[in-house]
């Protein structure tokens, strides 16, 4: 049983409880939005689109119309994933790219932009399980778009972060378009500005029109073939005609009793799943201690160096998936765990910015989606008169043809972004994330452990100080984090650093429901201008 008025933070927050719905995310307007929809007949996937269609609008730092989206959705006894993330342009290659003088992947500008998954999961998960219809859905986002919202705080602190550094080093002509549309005035937006977005209006008023299809096969397609072709881009129009979205099944592992659900590679939920099969082979304190601490972050490296080893295109995989969640190599990469800290490699197999929301309706609907265009704003591209900011996702591809994430046409890249799902004895608990890049796979296993060892309740888990493995024995900890824990941690041969600020750490959201009643329980992040509506 947990205890919902225990809490071990310094500013404990009670979790929220709610009957009949409720959305939980990063931004309050976009959560509203989600919880009119359920008030106007919608189920908890039509809310999980509004929410991440109004979170476009208004959290532009993380997500846009040019994201990639992954979910996980249980529905009528089942669980189903969805994989949304894009392909690379078929002219995108590893020679092509080092033709333009690159010897890895940039970051920014036109050449790691891929198709962008996002317009097309929101149609996809309308047309499969919706009720509303998707112009009903998109109607918030729309409506925010056009009329205008005040921004709020964190917001306004990420992008004028993201201003900052784009006016020291985006000279270019075809970052011009992100400048007139996201600092028209030669400035970012203070916390309450009234900020408008017409441009953005249009556009996803033409993507619910057309399901979707004017983003890939109508003028908006159009608008970024030219756009592309005017500044020697690898994207085209038969790239976005081509794509298509994937329903796949989750992957999980068993943690003290509980299924803990993924999506399989190219997705980097798999990390997750292997750090907590490492840490399930240790018994660990009923409080988060030295030991504790330790244990999760060997586990973590280790299974992080054998994700970035093997994860990549589905397609491009034979059973490492599999072999890597076997309980046989759990128990072999959790014996190199010792007292002292150890630099991580991958073990050896036998030859063979991001924004999240979580919805719950009263009917047993429960969503985890999440979507990003990585790095903030993505890649710094804004095509002109629509305000679509592509993603940059193409900056992880490898241009070693050795490495197994090398890059392809047509090729899926090692993805960041993951939605979270809890079950129990073939029930279902209810969505969890926490997003932020790598961040990720590390918050998902802090806090899938902080809810089972610790038995905290969400708002509790999702509060607590959290670490961040970094590279080799190099771990940063967050300013809130035990000062006594953090040298106990440096004895053992880690070393610590201490942030300044919680903006690297992740921002998640969880909801849970409970079998016998239906009542709902949620928790927010504290460290963005998070809320859980509810009803």
């Amino acid at each position: 049983m947990v205890d919902y008025h225990f809490s071990p933070n310094a500013l404990p927050r009670n979790s929220v409880f709610a009957k009949h719905g409720m959305v939980a995310t990063a931004q309050p307007l976009a959560a509203q939005a989600g919880l009119d929809i359920l008030k106007q007949g919608g189920n908890a996937i039509d809310a999980a689109i509004a929410t991440a269609a109004c979170l476009t609008v208004v959290e532009p730092t993380s997500n846009g119309l040019g994201s990639d989206a992954f979910a996980l959705i249980w529905t009528k006894g089942k669980l189903h994933g969805l994989n949304a993330s894009g392909t690379a342009p078929q002219a995108m290659s590893i020679d092509a790219v080092q033709a333009r003088g690159y010897q890895k992947m940039p970051a920014h500008g036109l050449i790691p932009v891929m198709v962008p998954g996002a317009p097309a999961a929101w149609a996809a998960c309308s047309r499969k399980f919706g009720k509303l219809p998707l112009t009903a859905v998109l109607q918030p986002a729309i409506d925010y778009a056009e009329q205008g919202f005040p921004v709020s705080p964190v917001v306004a602190l990420n992008w004028k972060r993201a201003f900052n550094a784009y006016k020291e080093k985006f000279h270019d002509a075809m970052f011009d378009p992100w400048f007139r549309t996201f600092a028209p005035n030669g400035r970012p937006p203070e916390p309450g500005t009234l900020w408008k977005a017409p441009d953005h209006a249009r556009s996803l008023r033409a993507i619910a029109e057309s399901a979707s299809d004017a983003f890939y096969k109508g003028e908006l397609a159009d608008r970024i073939d030219a756009f592309s072709r005017k500044h020697d881009g690898f994207i085209r129009k038969s790239d976005l005609e081509n794509y298509q979205v994937q329903w796949i099944e989750p992957i999980s592992t068993t943690y003290r009793g509980y299924e803990v659900w993924e999506l399989p590679p190219n997705g980097q939920g798999l990390v997750a799943l292997l750090g907590l099969n490492i840490l399930k082979q240790f018994e660990l304190e009923s409080e988060a201690g030295i030991d504790t601490y330790h244990k999760q972050i060997e586990a973590l490296k280790l299974a992080f160096s054998d994700g970035k080893a093997y994860i990549t295109d589905p397609s491009e995989m034979t059973n490492e998936t599999q072999q890597l969640l076997s309980e046989a190599y759990a128990k072999e990469r959790a014996g190199l765990i010792g007292q002292l800290a150890i630099t991580p490699e991958p073990g050896r197999l036998p030859k063979g910015g991001t924004v999240y929301l979580a919805t719950a309706d009263e009917d047993g609907n429960m969503v985890s989606f999440i979507q990003s265009n990585f790095m903030g704003f993505g890649s710094g591209i804004v095509i002109p008169g629509t305000g679509i900011a592509m993603q940059n996702r193409g900056y992880t591809f490898s241009l070693n043809p050795q490495d197994a994430n090398a890059l392809k046409p047509g090729k899926k890249t090692y993805h960041t972004i993951i939605p979270g799902f809890l079950s129990r004895n073939g029930q279902p608990v209810g969505p969890f994330g926490v997003m932020g890049g790598y961040m990720q796979p590390q918050g998902h296993l802090q806090v899938i452990s902080r809810l089972i060892d610790e038995r905290l309740h969400p708002q509790a888990a999702l509060d607590a100080p959290r670490w961040q493995w970094m590279e080799n024995k190099t771990v940063m900890v967050e300013p809130s984090f035990p000062n006594a824990a953090a040298q106990a941690l440096a004895r053992r041969g880690h070393d610590i650093r201490v942030a300044l600020d919680t903006g690297s750490f992740g921002r998640g959201q969880i909801i849970w429901r409970d079998p016998k009643t239906g009542v709902l329980a949620g928790g927010t992040e504290s460290r963005a201008d998070g809320v859980v509506a509810a009803w």
